[in-house]
């Protein structure tokens, strides 16, 4: 069964609207007729949609949004919905989900959404668009797309086939139509009252979802996701020093296996060179440590550090000087 289906939410202006990168005008440019100059085009970021669930009791998958991410990419936006060519406003140059590690939806899972970026003319034209993104006036957008399935998020069936009620809780678990099986992205619009409460244009800010715990859940999770520059550049900040530590860390570990070993000749001879070798490749740096307290204390007891038949004489001047008289 084919579902075709418009989902909307809200958001805020983003900071970085009207700025366009190198990368973003050679992507822009791909679509016009004659080449743009960065003075000639208006950026911005928009939530298209997400992994909650909206006020029609249904929510996007994760994959889904994965494969929205493609389907989005070159196509137009309008308001209403209304497929009208004298509506059309802007246009996607580029899409990526996001994980947001400081979210949870409604259904307590880990939230994700659909950014893009669009670009649109700076026209005379446009010019009352624009102080309207920029000012957070027009924000709201929905999208219209087409997914092969809706599917219940309680028993996994096409929703309505089965005994459960979207909006009702079974066994403490919400129930929602999961759309599914994305196949087609007709457009996207400019909306008054969005379906969807976390999408529209944004505000591009770095919080807590972009620090290194956020990024390295990313990664933990074994499947695709996209970073930002900003994601990148802190990996890749953590990684150098990762390596850093690393390095410190093994020449601290050489350095206590070969106190270890060299203890171990003087208190465990019996024991050879090769088989404490073999025994330390295996210990942590704690049980280096731990071997390492053991045979100096074993050292002491063989070879104490002063000698056994010594005792301190105290000196006095005239002792001293008794040491000269014949």
């Amino acid at each position: 069964m084919d579902n075709k289906i418009t989902k909307a939410a809200a958001g805020g202006v983003s900071s970085d609207a009207g700025a366009v990168s190198a990368e973003e005008l050679e992507l822009i440019n791909t679509y016009t007729r004659r080449t743009l100059t960065a003075d000639e085009v208006y950026v911005f970021t928009v939530v298209l949609c997400d992994n909650d669930v909206d006020r029609d009791g249904e929510r996007f998958t994760v994959e889904s949004l994965f494969a929205l991410e493609k389907l989005f990419v070159g196509k137009t936006g309008i308001f209403d919905h209304d497929p009208s060519a004298k509506n059309q406003t802007a246009r996607i140059i580029s899409c990526k989900v996001e994980n947001i590690a400081s979210r949870v939806t409604a259904t307590g899972d880990e939230y994700f959404c659909l950014k893009a970026r669009a670009y649109l003319p700076r026209t005379e034209g446009n010019a009352e668009l624009i102080a309207a993104l920029d000012s957070g006036i027009v924000k709201e957008v929905s999208v219209g797309c087409a997914v092969g399935k809706i599917l219940c998020s309680i028993c996994g069936e096409e929703i309505g086939l089965c005994p459960h009620r979207k909006g009702e809780t079974y066994g403490g678990k919400l129930c929602c139509g999961e759309l599914s099986d994305p196949y087609d992205a007709y457009e996207w619009s400019f909306v008054a009252v969005p379906a969807q409460k976390n999408a529209g244009v944004t505000k591009t800010a770095y919080g807590k979802e972009n620090d290194m715990e956020g990024i390295m859940k990313k990664l933990s999770r074994g499947q695709s996701a996209t970073f930002s520059d900003r994601d990148c550049k802190k990996l890749l900040e953590y990684i150098n020093t990762l390596k850093q530590s690393a390095k410190d860390g093994v020449y601290y570990r050489d350095s206590l296996t070969s106190e270890v070993l060299r203890l171990s000749a003087a208190v465990q001879p019996g024991i050879s060179r090769e088989t404490m070798e073999s025994v330390t490749k295996g210990m942590t740096v704690a049980q280096l440590k731990e071997f390492k307290t053991a045979f100096e204390k074993q050292r002491a007891e063989i070879i104490p550090i002063a000698p056994q038949l010594y005792t301190e004489k105290k000196s006095t001047k005239s002792d001293i000087n008794g040491q000269y008289h014949i």
